[in-house]
């Protein structure tokens, strides 16, 4: 059953990766590339690759490893649509077509199999590998959106900033990303 969660991770998120490339019928490298500015875009990725992997080497501690880091991750993804992005931009337009899948069919499969399918104990060391995703995109968010030159900014498409509040925004994220990864530890070592 985890290989098939698994390889519907990766198929899935493959498929409309892949669509982000394409407008109109046509191929639009530039398209497909700027969608990789959004969390959501990566944090998906990152999980399909780690579920391939588990399809291929699952007994390899760095890929059940990799695996936690992307279904934190996209468990951020979700949570962060489900409590900020939701009531702020409207939930339609996040569950919708393609969002629906990225905001949250993948997260709750990966959350499946990794709970259900892949546990092992987990030791607070590990669990502190699910935070750097958030970490290093916060360090990529704060410079495109506040810190870059004033041409070569991102818009706040977040809201992160809104009001200058960045700071708050940052230690919202990683606190949030911290309680996750801790309940992770604590359901895996149950």
């Amino acid at each position: 059953m985890d290989v098939i969660l698994n390889m519907i991770i990766f198929v899935l998120t493959l498929v409309l990766t892949v669509c982000l490339f394409r407008k109109d019928g046509a191929w639009q490298p530039g398209r497909g590339a700027a969608a990789f500015r959004y969390f959501t875009v990566q944090s998906n990725v990152l999980c399909a690759v780690a579920a391939l992997l588990m399809c291929l080497a699952p007994s390899q501690p760095w890929v059940w490893a990799l695996k936690y880091t992307g279904t934190a991750a996209v468990t951020v993804t979700m949570l962060t649509v489900f409590l900020f992005l939701g009531p702020n931009m409207g939930y339609k337009v996040l569950l919708t077509g393609r969002e629906l899948f990225m905001h949250l069919i993948t997260p709750l499969l990966a959350i499946l199999s990794f709970l259900r399918f892949e546990k092992q104990d987990m030791t607070v060391r590990i669990a502190l590998l699910g935070v750097l995703p958030v970490l290093l995109y916060a360090v990529l968010y704060l410079y495109r959106v506040i810190l870059a030159p004033e041409g070569e900014r991102w818009e706040d498409f977040y809201g992160f900033n809104k009001g200058g509040n960045w700071p708050i925004s940052l230690a919202a994220m990683l606190s949030g990303s911290l309680a996750v990864c801790m309940v992770f530890m604590l359901l895996q070592n149950r």
